[in-house]
């Protein structure tokens, strides 16, 4: 039963934009699980679902990948760029990514699911993220790869 539990909730949480628990609990009743608060609660704990930003401002919850990265299709990542990130540009290692004021934290949080090479950690603000690569030609390449989702070129 736990197992149908948790593939439900996965499959409510990828069709329906859920934020709170009482939304996922009613969810659930109504896919015919006789579930508690409580109940969803550690469901919620042992499926490492987190709750992240949409491009419109809202929140959801989202599964996490093995290695505590959320889940992102290509096309959210496109989405959140380009409402949030206003310009990319670098000097040295680092990249600056200048975001819409309180859309730093999405647009880093889906550029840090992604996979990328030489990548070594990114720093968020509330309009900037920063991304530290290994050299100053990934630095450069980063750029222009991010530059072609940013609806506003630098």
């Amino acid at each position: 039963m736990k197992s149908a539990r948790h593939q439900a909730i996965l499959h409510l949480i990828e069709k329906y934009p859920i934020d709170r628990q009482e939304d996922l609990l009613a969810h659930l009743r109504q896919e015919g699980f006789d579930v508690t608060q409580a109940t969803v609660s550690r469901d919620i704990r042992e499926l490492r679902l987190i709750k992240t930003a949409s491009g419109d401002g809202t929140y959801r919850y989202m599964a996490a990948t093995g290695n505590g990265k959320t889940a992102h299709s290509a096309s959210r990542f496109e989405t959140i760029f380009r409402e949030s990130v206003i310009g990319v540009d670098y000097a040295g290692h680092m990249v600056l990514v200048k975001c819409f004021s309180g859309m730093a934290n999405a647009a880093c949080e889906v550029f840090d699911s992604r996979t990328w090479d030489k990548v070594v950690g990114t720093l968020s603000g509330d309009d900037t993220f920063f991304i530290l690569m290994r050299s100053e030609e990934a630095a450069a390449d980063i750029c222009r790869q991010l530059q072609q989702y940013t609806a506003h070129r630098t």
